[in-house]
């Protein structure tokens, strides 16, 4: 009985955590932690800045503070460790957007239901908020994301004897970015929708990188790839597409690499059995809400996409890297050398 009663207790936690994940994205939205991360301030004069209601507010501090994102002293309330770093604006390690991301797609994922019954998506329907600002959380959420994981990534990939890179939908830029600060001699082309254009151009610029990173605006399905290039990197981009749709993506990065080119795909890749891990089992649900065909893949699944575009010498590299992550790198053809995640 004792183990029944915790079980049902874990399934029923299981069902209320949008609770947290709802208190967490107020926090943001209403900016809470950027002057709480400054110095402590106690609610009322925080309703009076933010212009909220005292009430609420001082439910909304208490339960922050129940989750360990706040600390409270007396009367007033300081952010905790975590949230100065992560979550007040002045941080450069800020994750808001990628958090405000996630609370857009909330509406969408409350009628998960529909789309599964009807096989399709149907977050356009249940989209809340401007055009420009939900543009804004995502490509400034793939940008807070991939600040994070860049570092973890791009040191173990020596590209010293490349010369020009595609980053292929790569929004802000930020992988082209950490890609050319690591290798002096390397350019690169950001190759993504005419949306993403003043966002990619403006980090590029903030890194001091104009000169060596383009871009250009396309529909990587529709339109050709400007090369030749003799590295492409795909950050997660083949999620989003069909199986169909991913084979032309391929083949068209195969044709703009030049002989011995290399591809690096990054993406959250399932095992075989479609099963696991959760991360990208969840994720293919959250494809399904929004795009037409897309879905996370198979370890399986990308190795035969490839092989088929007429890459070769494929391999995972060896990276710990978050949520079922992975970094998948074949050449256009045999090279004479082996690959090995330092000799790519």
């Amino acid at each position: 009985m004792e183990n029944n009663s915790r079980a049902a207790n874990d399934l029923l936690n299981l069902s209320n955590c949008y609770w947290s994940a709802c208190a967490l994205h107020a926090g943001v939205k209403l900016d809470l932690f950027t002057p709480l991360s400054a110095c402590p301030f106690t609610a009322s004069k925080l309703a009076e800045l933010v212009e909220c209601d005292v009430r609420g507010l001082m439910m909304l501090l208490h339960a922050l503070t129940a989750m360990g994102l706040l600390e409270k002293h007396d009367d007033s309330f300081s952010a905790a460790g975590i949230s100065a770093e992560f979550l007040s604006r002045t941080s450069p390690r800020y994750l808001g957007h990628i958090l405000l991301h996630h609370h857009f797609l909330m509406a969408s994922w409350s009628h998960l239901d529909e789309a599964v019954r009807n096989g399709g998506p149907i977050r356009d329907q249940y989209s809340h908020g401007d055009e420009k600002e939900l543009r804004e959380s995502f490509e400034m959420g793939m940008f807070d994301l991939a600040m994070q994981i860049a570092p973890r990534i791009v040191p173990h990939i020596d590209l010293g004897s490349r010369w020009r890179l595609l980053d292929l939908g790569g929004g802000p830029g930020t992988y082209a970015i950490h890609f050319c600060r690591h290798n002096p001699g390397l350019s690169a082309v950001v190759f993504d929708l005419p949306s993403t254009r003043p966002f990619a151009e403006k980090t590029i610029d903030r890194f001091g990188l104009s000169d060596r990173i383009a871009f250009a605006q396309g529909d990587f399905l529709a339109d050709p790839l400007a090369g030749p290039f003799d590295v492409a990197w795909l950050s997660h981009i083949l999620h989003g597409e069909s199986a169909a749709g991913c084979a032309v993506v391929l083949e068209k990065v195969q044709e703009a690499l030049a002989t011995g080119g290399l591809i690096l795909i990054q993406e959250f890749i399932l095992e075989d059995t479609l099963d696991g891990p959760i991360f990208p089992a969840l994720f293919s649900l959250n494809m399904l809400l929004g795009t037409e065909k897309g879905q996370a893949y198979s370890w399986g699944q990308l190795e035969e996409m490839l092989s088929v575009a007429g890459f070769q010498d494929l391999r995972r590299l060896p990276l710990q890297l978050p949520n079922g992550a992975g970094v998948i790198a074949a050449v256009t053809r045999k090279e004479p050398r082996a690959l090995s995640c330092r000799s790519l």
